[in-house]
């Protein structure tokens, strides 16, 4: 069974949205932390807005997680986008999304990775498929924008890792406590 592990650039205040906010802290140890999610997932699990802005940004890439981006297996998650989708591997998830992930994690396989996508990570959240966090925060309150962990949305998570990634950035990985 595939485990679904959620990564997100998360503010003091939980802001998930835009990320854009990250780039001056981008350091080598925030690299090899991507990396290690990349080099554990064949899948992604993607929600509309971040699959169109993945789609726009990756494809004209070249290093920095390129090859793997526009490579791996895309799932996508949307009411709005129509089959085919244009980015290499990219799949429309029909039918009803939570029994359609559930199915993907019974395959055999390396994780999922959804990255960003927080309306998507809440669906997911509320019907117990998310199997791990990995957290980058940053010192930043935002104030604004999606938010993680969204108002009526209740998880008791267990810390499995926790280090600094340069001066100022922490890496939280969390797996949800069952039962």
């Amino acid at each position: 069974m595939r485990r679904l592990v959620v990564t997100e650039f998360v503010s003091l205040d939980g802001v998930v949205e835009e990320p854009s906010w990250t780039l001056p802290y981008w350091n080598d140890e925030i690299a090899a932390f991507k990396a290690e999610e990349t080099s554990a997932s064949d899948a992604l699990l993607l929600g509309r807005v971040t699959y169109e802005g993945f789609a726009a940004a990756w494809p004209k890439r070249e290093g920095d997680g390129a090859e793997y981006f526009n490579g791996v297996r895309k799932y996508v998650v949307s009411r709005t986008l129509k089959e085919p989708l244009e980015w290499n591997n990219s799949t429309l998830v029909g039918g009803d999304p939570v029994e359609e992930i559930a199915g993907l994690k019974r395959q055999e396989g390396a994780d999922i990775t959804v990255h960003g996508s927080p309306t998507l990570v809440r669906t997911l959240m509320r019907h117990g498929l998310v199997d791990r966090y990995r957290l980058l925060v940053y010192p930043l309150v935002l104030g604004v924008g999606k938010r993680l962990f969204d108002e009526g949305v209740l998880a008791t998570l267990r810390l499995l890792e926790s280090r600094t990634l340069g001066p100022e950035v922490v890496a939280l990985v969390y797996e949800p406590v069952r039962g």
